[in-house]
């Protein structure tokens, strides 16, 4: 039984790109690397832990504490990239404690580099939601031109099922290129609140490294 369904749906799936041509294939291709963006920015915030941040506040308990060592400890059981700048932010800090603006300069230099690591590969999935509708819609242009050209050489011998079937296989790549951009669209989002999420907390952690110490510094 699943195996007779498996091909029934392998089959429709082969008429859908029968049907709706190479503008399908591209969506389809489109769709799969989306798909393996996806996955792959997932792998990537699993494997630095962008979202464990609990180590943040400890951090800067003993930094503010003067505490150098236990904040170090901290920061090293932490892959986040954002202990990372912290580690930047101390040592800048420290080399630089006579000019707080090259100190700065220099911490906003490694969270950008490390914001734009997060940011890596959100492009693809940008041009993906933003092209795949304009494809479909390409298709379907193309798809009307083709059904108009074959009522025009039906002549007085007009078939409706030769333009309804016409007009069909046309409006599928409009809505195999929606298919592909919905998903692409929500994607992208969900993955930019999450980098969003990420870029406030490491600037606020840079600014309480700097603020922090100026306090210290005037009392």
């Amino acid at each position: 039984m699943h195996s007779v369904d498996i091909e029934v749906s392998v089959s429709r799936v082969n008429t859908l790109i029968e049907a709706g041509g190479p503008v399908v294939i591209a969506l389809i291709g489109m769709s799969v690397i989306g798909l393996a963006v996806l996955l792959l920015k997932n792998w990537q915030f699993f494997a630095l832990q962008l979202e464990k941040r609990g180590f943040i506040e400890p951090a800067l308990d003993a930094w503010k504490a003067n505490d150098i060592k236990t904040m170090q400890t901290v920061l090293k059981q932490s892959k986040n990239p954002i202990a990372r700048v912290i580690e930047s932010a101390t040592y800048a800090y420290s080399q630089h404690n006579s000019d707080s603006n090259l100190a700065r300069e220099e911490v906003m230099r490694v969270a950008t580099l490390k914001l734009a690591d997060a940011r890596s590969y959100l492009r693809i999935i940008e041009v993906i939601a933003a092209l795949s509708p304009l494809l479909g819609l390409f298709g379907t242009v193309l798809g009307m031109i083709e059904a108009f050209h074959r009522l025009e050489s039906a002549g007085t011998a007009v078939d409706p099922a030769v333009l309804s079937g016409g007009i069909w296989e046309a409006l599928l790549t409009t809505a195999a290129g929606l298919a592909v951009a919905i998903p692409a669209i929500i994607a992208l989002n969900w993955l930019e609140h999450r980098i969003e999420k990420f870029k406030l907390a490491m600037e606020d952690a840079m600014t309480q490294i700097f603020t922090a110490k100026v306090i210290l510094s005037s009392e």
